[in-house]
């Protein structure tokens, strides 16, 4: 069974005030998550990340189409109690404490007094909320409401968890704690569909992804088999190469690009057809030393701006004639 499953789930909006027309917010989405997976949710800002995460959380209804969160509905309340959300911009009362807003989340899934505490301090301290906790949230920074944010959306131990945009107003140190934290839900065996923009995130993250673009599906797949095919070259990093060692064998060997990291110490880029073996011997037989060797390849990102720049631009809709 899958955890999150999408069948051409599709969402138009009317825009406009005088003259009113359509909008393709999210054209025929089709998607299957896997339980136990983090899945990565791409596109840039508009793409239509925030509108699915919508329809999965039942906050808008599906033009046509539609999705099924662990076999059963959306709109399933038994499968409500089971999934957590953080939305992109999430808002919480200001008077309340970091502590006072996770017990209250608690108490909305039924938990007594004793076990909502506990809850409430665990998460706090797994999202980095020390003293904080009984600050009044309208004296946090947006970094720290972010944190809180996981920290709710995990109050009843989810078994499949939307986050939008997590690592919004997050500073490195924050980053990495949350990508720790969803490798640890991941490693608990729950499901973790996230949206970003933040294309690094989901290449330390993701198995799997999806690329959407102006509301369409573009691309998706294990993260492997996406980056795998770009394959371009070979980066070999060399120590104690001397500048005319290095323009001796630039003539006698293809070098695309040669930067220079430090004395003595440089950064080779190969296309595929050199042998690294053989560049390495020569290397060698003048003292150079070997630092890294490593397959150059397309990241995510240029991926991603390939796909979206391929994308059709035109989101409007003819208007429907009576």
């Amino acid at each position: 069974m899958d955890a999150i499953r999408t069948e051409a789930l599709t969402k138009h909006y009317t825009v406009g005030f005088w003259r009113q027309r359509p909008y393709l917010a999210l054209e025929g989405l089709t998607l299957h998550v896997g339980q136990g997976e983090v899945f990565g949710f791409l596109g840039p800002n508009g793409a239509g990340k925030t509108t699915t995460l919508k329809l999965l959380m039942q906050l808008i209804y599906p033009t046509s189409g539609r999705a099924e969160i662990l076999g059963r509905p959306v709109g399933d309340v038994e499968v409500k109690r089971r999934i957590g959300y953080l939305p992109e911009n999430p808002y919480f009362y200001d008077y309340l404490t970091a502590e006072e807003l996770l017990q209250y989340f608690g108490a909305l899934f039924g938990y007594p007094s004793t076990e909502r505490k506990q809850r409430a301090s665990r998460l706090l301290d797994e999202v980095g909320i020390g003293a904080e906790r009984r600050l009044q949230l309208r004296k946090f920074s947006k970094g720290m409401l972010q944190r809180v944010g996981i920290a709710q959306a995990l109050i009843n131990e989810p078994e499949v968890i939307f986050l939008d945009e997590p690592m919004s107003g997050l500073d490195p140190l924050g980053r990495r704690e949350i990508r720790e934290l969803i490798l640890r839900l991941r490693d608990r065996g729950a499901t973790v569909f996230f949206s970003s923009h933040v294309l690094s995130d989901a290449e330390a993250l993701c198995s799997r992804v999806a690329v959407l673009a102006k509301g369409r599906l573009v691309a998706e797949g294990p993260l492997s088999e996406i980056l795998a095919f770009q394959v371009r070259g070979w980066e070999l990093v060399v120590g104690h190469l001397q500048p005319a060692v290095l323009e001796q064998i630039s003539k006698h060997t293809r070098v695309l690009r040669a930067t220079s990291l430090g004395p003595e110490r440089y950064a080779l880029e190969l296309p595929l057809t050199v042998v690294p073996e053989q560049l390495l011997s020569q290397l060698s037989t003048n003292g150079a030393q070997l630092v890294s060797l490593n397959p150059l390849r397309g990241t995510l990102e240029d991926f991603f701006v390939r796909q979206v720049a391929a994308a059709p631009q035109d989101r409007g809709l003819e208007p429907v004639k009576e």
